[in-house]
């Protein structure tokens, strides 16, 4: 008999996911007394084999999203553009447009690109490594700290013990030094092309409801994760994303059915190309990022992708990363759980932390063991910010310090080199992490499966000029 059809994780609510909407929901400032019940009936049976059981979790899930936030809850999240624009600090950063001639603008555009795709490649072969497994790697080689790609030269014990490089420890193709001749796919750079992709074709108008129809034309459904799975998933079931206001025309969106992965960090690594396109003006690439985001995060899962496009923009005429820093959370609501992480880590380099310090403390407030810690928008927007503010504007530096914090080093990894490499331009990035990927880029994205990232900045400089 064949084997019963067994759905690819993300897609149906799973055993794990029933602790990571419980923790989701918590976070959020939710009252869970009336559905704790809830949650310890269904922990107490098999998601995981009994598909009869799923609807009874989607039920739960549901039931959570129309609970009332708790008294006393300390934090102000709206979903929604005007009450996020609303709830901003009162005191912003002036960030002027920048004053470039073409070829210094294309040499950031192209600089921004190249750091994005190294960063991405700094982390991807150690993605879901915990730190301590890397430094053992790293101290063995004789490469601590990492101040290059990764390597498969390795003592066989230490192999063995840690589980690098074979079996589920393999490294992906292509991304360790010894065989890398290319940026390979990942989703990290399949969404900044995606963000290209869609300013091309919609141009600086477009909606939520065209970032949803570009998906299901252009993006395979394996070809993303978590919460963006999740959101695939409700717009097949033909559950909408939000509108161009936030309103949502029905009980649930896109981005709130079923989804436990709704602040995770998806929609952080698709802010790129929407503050490569809005130079020295963070509002706009910030509600671009908004339309992106939310047809599959809410809250904190917006906001992250709202201030990495809104540094990204700042990095156009700033190469302070405090200012850059601050400029992102300018776009934020100033009484959310993220602006008040990253408050936390600018306050831990005024006071003369050092980086061992500072990543300490990340990893006692968020567990890199627990999925919906490791994932987390806010626990890799803390690691973001510290690499980039003991990194010194020093692109190796910056990178390997992010890789090495672990949690989602890949992302990270290409969201710290994105903005180092747009601040440094490509003239002023270093030889031995460009010369690796050849220049080229392949994505899973139509229209864009491989293309030399030279021509990927000219293209992104030519629609930028349009917008």
């Amino acid at each position: 008999m064949p084997k019963p059809w067994t759905p690819q994780p993300w897609l149906f609510a799973k055993q794990r996911d029933l602790e990571i909407e419980r923790r989701q929901a918590a976070d959020e400032g939710k009252d869970l007394a009336g559905v704790e019940r809830d949650f310890k009936r269904l922990a107490a049976a098999d998601l995981d084999t009994d598909v009869a059981l799923w609807p009874k979790a989607q039920a739960l899930f549901a039931k959570v999203q129309r609970l009332p936030i708790r008294k006393g809850y300390a934090f102000k999240e709206p979903s929604d553009p005007a009450g996020i624009r609303k709830a901003r600090p009162k005191e912003r950063p002036a960030v002027r447009p920048p004053r470039l001639s073409d070829a210094a603008f294309y040499d950031k555009m192209y600089g921004a690109w190249l750091g994005r795709c190294c960063g991405c490649m700094a982390g991807k072969p150690v993605e879901g490594r915990r730190r301590r497994s890397m430094q053992r790697l790293l101290k063995a080689q004789g490469r601590w700290p990492l101040a290059h790609y990764w390597s498969m030269k390795v003592d066989p014990e230490v192999a063995a013990e840690e589980n690098w490089f074979k079996d589920q420890g393999a490294a992906p193709p292509g991304t360790v030094i010894e065989g890398m001749t290319c940026m390979v796919e990942d989703d990290d750079t399949n969404y900044t092309a995606t963000g290209y992709a869609i300013l091309q074709r919609y141009g600086a108008a477009f909606t939520p409801a065209d970032v949803a129809g570009f998906w299901l034309g252009n993006v395979p459904l394996y070809h993303v994760c978590t919460a963006e799975r999740a959101a695939y998933r409700n717009l097949v079931m033909m559950l909408p994303p939000p509108g161009p206001d936030g309103r949502v025309d029905g009980e649930f969106s896109s981005a709130t059915f079923a989804n436990p992965y709704r602040e995770w960090i998806g929609a952080q690594i698709r802010a790129d190309f929407f503050g490569y396109a809005a130079p020295g003006n963070p509002e706009r690439a910030a509600d671009w990022a908004w339309r992106d985001a939310c047809i599959s995060h809410i809250k904190n899962g917006i906001y992250g992708e709202m201030w990495v496009a809104a540094m990204l923009a700042a990095a156009w005429t700033t190469d302070d990363v405090e200012t850059i820093l601050r400029a992102g959370l300018g776009e934020i609501p100033a009484r959310s759980r993220l602006a008040a992480e990253i408050a936390k880590v600018l306050a831990w380099k005024k006071d003369g932390w050092t980086f061992d310090q500072a990543i300490d403390r990340i990893h006692a407030d968020w567990n890199e063991a627990h999925g919906h810690d490791w994932c987390h928008t806010i626990s890799n927007a803390a690691i973001v910010a510290t690499g980039l503010l003991w990194g010194d504007l020093d692109f190796e530096k910056s990178v390997c310090q992010a890789v090495t914090c672990a949690f989602d080093t890949d992302c990270n990894g290409a969201t710290v080199g994105s903005i180092v490499g747009l601040v440094l331009g490509a003239g002023r990035m270093p030889k031995k992490w460009t010369g690796p990927i050849r220049d080229t880029l392949l994505t899973g994205i139509h229209g864009l499966h491989e293309i030399k990232l030279s021509e990927m900045a000219r293209k992104s400089c030519d629609l930028v000029a349009k917008l």
